[in-house]
């Protein structure tokens, strides 16, 4: 008789599986990411169904009608912006974040604001709401969730709870409750009773998403998925559980700060680039509308080595303060180090400074901080990350109502960026006066936004030799 169960290995990255344990994974070609499972070869997924054959005949593309998506607004501005302009029917949405960053709480405002839009539109001829939330909480009972609605407050009695793990429970439930929402929390607590390995694994994720896939396509019911995050800040689980649903975010932010960042990185349905701020409070997060205001309240005044610049994050500007200090080291290797900064970014600045300006900063400490706490790999910081340097290096004070933005290259020559209007605009809503940018933004500027540039000076330049002659003036 054949053995009923056996023992696979299972690459946690990207779910490659294999008889026996390699150190790299032949797939995705990471390192000590295979892990072993025992697999139940006579166990037969539900999900697994046949398919009919006959019915499986392809269509030409001419006779497939399409038709836009209809979109539901969740009453949460920041989250809409991030999914391209609110929920879409039937999509899978998961949602990763560092634990105790905020995940659940911000689910559960959206329900509750879904809640409030469910109730107002009434009852059904049995006395039932017609459109209901089902909240499935396999971390926590409902009595603990109560306690955070509490806290939050405002919700209705359309949003139901469950605290349920098991998969074929939730199924049955979903079936006959039929609500237009469901939110897992988490994906690696559910489980599948054919699946013989432990709830978190491969195995069980694959299967539990698979399952919610189904469910979400099949009946039209938008699903948003909680994943756990691992020490890099990936999603825990196979690679395969983010290319299975629609759309991937991630709930970025420092515990010791009060802001949060939600940024989508997979979009079907609209955008990758937009991101939502929040700020934690008592009582749940609060939307941040102007995050350039939020970013640059504390900024030190008469101080060396701060700038203001501007970054494109989507389609929003968002200005943020740059702070660098440079200073003599007693080592034979002088410290480098970027927060919110990219690090090999710096150090190709630094070098282009060294190389063009003829500053000294070889023997140099330096460090590189994104006031706030917020993130920023665009080019369009290059000017801002050097005029810091520079700043903080000659003990510069740069007047506080100057900002800069531009991209510098290894000669030295300070490039064009994207979206020059918006930020410009940006800056002049916050009350600056002198922009230095790109010498080819400032003429297309001039040329092309006549009406945006009065009030505010421009001072365009070609090169950082040109730009630390403009601070120094």
């Amino acid at each position: 008789m054949p053995k009923a169960k056996t023992n696979i290995f299972f690459c946690q990255n990207c779910g490659y599986e294999s008889a026996k344990w390699m150190g790299q994974c032949p797939s995705c070609k990471e390192w000590n990411t295979m892990v072993e499972e025992v697999v139940d070869k006579k166990s037969i997924s539900k999900s697994g169904k046949s398919v009919d054959r006959a019915k499986a005949t392809p269509l030409p593309i001419s006779q497939v009608h399409s038709s836009s998506e209809h979109r539901m607004e969740t009453g949460i501005k920041e989250f809409d912006r991030v999914l391209g302009g609110g929920i879409v029917k039937g999509s899978l949405i998961l949602l990763g974040g560092d634990p105790g960053i905020g995940k659940s709480t911000l689910l559960l405002q959206l329900c509750r604001n879904l809640s409030v839009i469910f109730a107002q539109a009434g009852k059904n001829e049995k006395g039932e709401y017609s459109n209901k939330i089902l909240y499935v909480s396999g971390e926590e009972s409902a009595q603990q969730i109560k306690m955070r609605a509490d806290r939050i407050g405002g919700f209705e009695d359309t949003l139901e709870l469950l605290a349920e793990t098991n998969l074929s429970s939730i199924r049955s439930v979903i079936e006959n409750r039929k609500p237009d929402v469901i939110v897992i929390d988490s994906i690696q607590t559910m489980y599948q009773e054919e699946v013989s390995s432990a709830p978190g694994s491969v195995s069980q994720v694959r299967e539990a998403t698979g399952i919610l896939m189904q469910i979400a396509k099949q009946q039209g019911i938008t699903v948003f998925v909680v994943g756990h995050v691992t020490k890099d800040g990936m999603v825990a689980g196979p690679r395969m559980l983010e290319h299975m649903v629609d759309t991937v975010l991630y709930f970025e932010g420092d515990k010791s700060e009060t802001y949060r960042i939600l940024r989508g990185v997979k979009n079907r349905f609209g955008s990758t680039n937009e991101i939502g701020v929040f700020e934690m409070r008592a009582d749940g997060l609060r939307e941040v509308e102007n995050p350039s205001e939020y970013m640059l309240s504390g900024r030190p005044e008469q101080s060396s080595g701060s700038v203001v610049t501007c970054s494109i994050e989507g389609t929003r500007p968002i200005l943020l303060e740059i702070q660098a200090l440079v200073c003599h080291s007693f080592f034979n290797n002088p410290r480098r180090t970027a927060n919110g900064a990219d690090y090999n970014r710096v150090n190709l600045l630094m070098a282009v400074l060294e190389k063009r300006l003829h500053l000294t900063l070889s023997d140099c400490d330096a460090y590189v901080n994104i006031a706030g706490g917020m993130r920023m790999t665009e080019p369009g910081a290059d000017l801002g990350i050097a005029l810091a340097l520079i700043s903080s290096k000659k003990d510069i004070i740069i007047d506080e109502s100057v900002i800069c933005f531009g991209e510098i290259g290894l000669s030295g020559e300070v490039r064009g960026v994207s979206m020059s209007e918006q930020r410009v605009t940006e800056a002049k809503k916050l009350g600056f006066q002198t922009c230095i940018l790109p010498q080819v933004s400032k003429e297309m500027l001039e040329r092309d936004a006549k009406d945006i540039i009065k009030g505010i000076r421009l001072i365009g330049v070609r090169s950082v030799a040109e730009a630390m002659e403009a601070i120094n003036r």
